[in-house]
């Protein structure tokens, strides 16, 4: 049977000898002050959320960690691991569920020990074939002001059998820590996204009141050719050449607030971050299954980070449009100085080398354009009735 521990309260502080501090407890405290200072240091969720679980296992010696923040719907928001490579992560597939071990994290207060996890009877549910071998466990969940709001979860001490008090103690006062910068975090995102919100509002005002009578004045020259083109040529010419004048002003004045719409938290929050908030916003408006799969850490503010992007956004937004696919899914993956972008859908699939194609959907030339122009290279692979996939790689 499992030796399980459920500490109703506080350890009390170790007694000092002679004015002395117990060298270990004076060690963790060190530690935990860097940590802490590490982690203020982050304003977003995903970066803040990297630095304490790497902090967490570090702080208990634990082989393996995690961090899991719930979405309210039985999966996980985010599951953020310390101790495994990007191919044993990528592995092990999709996110695990709130359920098992996991989900009794989310469900008491309380903090967990276990000398073998295995033995538990609520470990189940959630075991992939790639998943290392774990033994020992720590859980302790992250409690804010409105509750429980996440859980570190730490497996295999190193050089132990087991998680003793001491490394529960410093991971219970680095989840109240945790509480406020998660919160503090959010609070940040959601006040960049109201100044977003903002700021689009503002362009399509823009829009309105430039591109708008822009196109309105193409139009009535175009009318006026048109009429004028039977009686008097020269004065359709006029008229033609003046939709041509228009119309380039108002392909100038797109590119100018097209260029004003790129993603305002790219350089703040990282190409991941900002791609999930992008995609979340798809799936609510579109009512389409869009999947996201992280591997490895895009470095945050790359100079390759806005066109990657919008192909990303141009690879989503076809496939959403067009596609009549039941999922896309999409995927992100940095490793070894390369950062490779996956889009695929289960729908009616083309032919990329159509050139009827081409010319109703600009996209697929924009996004290859982008990908040159990046030194990274773009492959369309689709056949009619066999889905799509397009992929991105590129130096970073």
């Amino acid at each position: 049977m499992a030796s399980v521990t459920w500490p109703k309260t506080r350890r009390p502080p170790r007694r000092k000898v002679s004015g002395v501090s117990d060298p270990r407890e004076t060690s963790a405290l060190q530690a935990m002050s860097d940590a802490v200072l590490a982690i203020a240091a982050e304003r977003t969720v995903e970066p803040v959320l990297q630095r304490l679980v790497d902090s967490a296992r570090e702080l208990a010696g634990a082989r393996y960690a995690a961090i899991g923040v719930p979405d309210g719907e039985g999966a996980f928001e985010r599951f953020i691991t310390a101790g495994m490579t990007d191919a044993e992560v990528a592995a092990m597939g999709p996110l695990p569920r709130t359920h098992g071990l996991l989900g009794a994290m989310l469900e008491s207060e309380r903090p967990y020990r276990t000398v073998d996890i295995r033995q538990d009877p609520r470990f189940r549910g959630w075991w992939p074939r790639a998943h290392p071998t774990m033994t020992s466990f720590l859980g302790v969940p992250i409690v804010a002001r409105g509750g429980i709001i996440g859980a570190f979860y730490l497996t295999d001490k190193v050089g132990a059998d087991a998680f003793d008090a001491d490394d529960q103690q410093v991971i219970e006062m680095l989840a109240a820590h945790a509480a406020i910068a998660i919160e503090n975090a959010r609070l940040y995102e959601r006040s960049r996204e109201l100044s977003v919100v903002e700021e689009r509002n503002r362009v399509a005002r823009e829009l309105h009141d430039s591109v708008t009578q822009n196109l309105f004045g193409v139009v009535l020259a175009a009318d006026a050719a048109a009429t004028l083109l039977d009686r008097d040529a020269d004065a359709a010419r006029v008229q033609l050449q003046r939709v041509q004048e228009l119309a380039r002003a108002g392909m100038e004045e797109l590119r100018s607030l097209i260029f004003e719409l790129r993603p305002a938290a790219l350089a703040d929050e990282g190409l991941a971050a900002t791609l999930r908030k992008h995609l979340g916003i798809l799936r609510r408006v579109h009512q389409q299954d869009i999947s996201l799969k992280v591997a490895g850490t895009p470095r945050p503010g790359g100079a390759t980070d806005g066109d990657v992007f919008r192909i990303a956004q141009e690879a989503v937004h076809n496939a959403v449009r067009h596609a009549d696919a039941e999922h896309i899914a999409v995927g992100l993956s940095a490793r070894n100085g390369h950062l490779v972008l996956t889009v695929d859908d289960d729908g009616v699939g083309f032919d990329p080398a159509a050139a009827a194609l081409r010319a109703r959907r600009l996209g697929l030339t924009s996004m290859e354009e982008r990908a040159k122009a990046l030194g990274g290279t773009l492959t369309i692979d689709s056949r009619p009735g066999e889905g799509t996939r397009v992929r991105l790689e590129v130096g970073t």
